[in-house]
């Protein structure tokens, strides 16, 4: 109920109340009230002043870039297709110390941020390196000065090439921010550091981020997370065969793409399941499998494909890794519906298969990973999903997919993975990639 006005009484009705009288103000000012506005005044000048000053002389954005390079003295082959291969990763390095140590030498050198080699592709007899570049400007610069100034420094550049022998052609494109990050997207193994040209490099906490691992998928049966997946191409995805011993129709399953199981960014029907012909779930060998959607998925910034690794990439024992997934937090525990991570290292094959560890059980197609002391660990829920690794030039390679274990986290008993080296060519046979 609201409240009741309040009345007045009606025998003081009669009476009239008046406004006291105002004294008449002065007709000076008071001498502390004038101080206190010129000195308001003239803070808030200097406040707009510096503003201005910062914003016209000191406030930066990033600006992109791309260019192409001619390599005249190198042949293109098959190795240079893939950046999984020591070649890529050799040339690509090459040509971006090359153009690094020309702008830090160069009067642009505090404005130079990172170059990055996005392809190699073949050119007449030689090597065309397709690489972006990112600086950082004043935003009071001018946009033909800058591209001028950039050209000056590349063509110069090609005059010290060292023993690379480049084409003398060398122009630039500016890029948008949105232009940079569709080129990265488009290539594979981009996590939002290298999109960015970034120079943090960090993952901290167990929680992932948007866009943190673009290559992650749920499997869902039935429309309920069943298991995870890798995506390698807009239409492949990559996975473990024991995920479908129960259930190998295409029909009932979809994959979903995004950080929630719950809320997906993108829902996609399955066309085919491809299980490893030799695959034995009692020893859990050949534990792999492919899956074919029914349609492309659109990449961005959060959802594209991971790197393949060689045939040949050697996976150092020692060497970190990130294994992600919804599986549950603690052994038959329930699953999460929020993308997690873990860093673990690489466990070597004869560690692992210790008689304290798993005594002889890991086969050469498999590989471990975990922590000395234990709790940290993939579990049920995770099955299918990735471990990657970064390269030198910050692309993350897939290594292993998420197969078996003894319980989750224990010590000396670590997750086991599909080791993805030992099938690269069956998955290049089943699918092109």
């Amino acid at each position: 109920m609201g409240k009741k006005p309040l009345g007045l009484n009606s025998e003081a009705v009669s009476l009239v109340l008046r406004p006291a009288r105002v004294p008449s103000t002065s007709r000076y000012l008071n001498p502390c009230v004038v101080g206190f506005v010129v000195v308001a005044v003239v803070l808030i000048l200097a406040v707009t002043i510096g503003l201005l000053v910062h914003f016209l002389a000191f406030d930066e954005k990033p600006y992109f870039y791309r260019s192409s390079f001619q390599i005249l003295n190198a042949e293109y082959s098959d190795q240079l297709h893939s950046p999984g291969t020591q070649e890529y990763r050799t040339l690509s390095g090459r040509i971006e110390s090359m153009i690094s140590k020309a702008f830090k030498e160069s009067n642009l050198s505090n404005q130079f941020i990172r170059a990055h080699v996005v392809k190699l592709r073949q050119g007449g007899n030689g090597v065309i390196a397709d690489v972006v570049m990112k600086f950082r400007f004043t935003r009071s610069n001018n946009g033909a000065s800058l591209k001028s100034r950039i050209e000056s420094v590349l063509h110069q550049m090609l005059n010290n090439s060292g023993n690379l022998e480049i084409s003398p052609s060398t122009e630039i494109a500016s890029l948008t921010d949105q232009d940079a990050a569709d080129i990265f997207t488009k290539e594979c193994g981009a996590r939002p550091d290298l999109i960015t040209l970034s120079d943090e490099r960090i993952i901290g906490g167990s929680q992932a981020e948007e866009g943190d691992w673009p290559w992650q998928v749920s499997l869902h049966l039935n429309n309920v997370h069943h298991c995870g997946g890798i995506l390698i191409s807009n239409t492949w995805i990559l996975t473990a065969a024991h995920c479908f011993r129960s259930y190998s129709d295409p029909y009932p399953w979809t994959v979903t793409f995004g950080l929630s199981t719950t809320y997906p960014k993108q829902r996609i029907s399955v066309r085919t399941i491809i299980v490893h012909n030799n695959y034995k779930s009692e020893t859990h060998e050949n534990d792999i499998a492919l899956v074919q959607l029914n349609k492309g998925v659109t990449f961005t910034k959060n959802i594209h494909s991971v790197c393949l690794p060689a045939a040949t990439q050697n996976i150092l024992p020692g060497s970190t890794a990130y294994v992600t997934g919804w599986g549950s937090l603690t052994y038959t525990g329930n699953t999460v519906t929020d993308l997690r991570q873990a860093k673990v290292q690489i466990i070597s094959n004869d560690v692992c298969n210790s008689p304290a560890s798993y005594n002889g059980a890991v086969l050469p197609g498999m590989l471990c990973a975990g922590v000395p002391e234990g709790g940290v660990d993939s579990c049920q829920g995770d099955s299918g999903g990735p471990l990657v690794q970064q390269d030198s030039r910050r692309l993350w390679f897939l290594v292993g997919i998420v197969s078996w274990g003894f319980q989750c986290g224990l010590v000396d008993k670590p997750g086991v993975y599909t080791r993805v080296t030992a099938y690269r060519y069956w998955i290049a046979q089943q699918t092109g990639i």
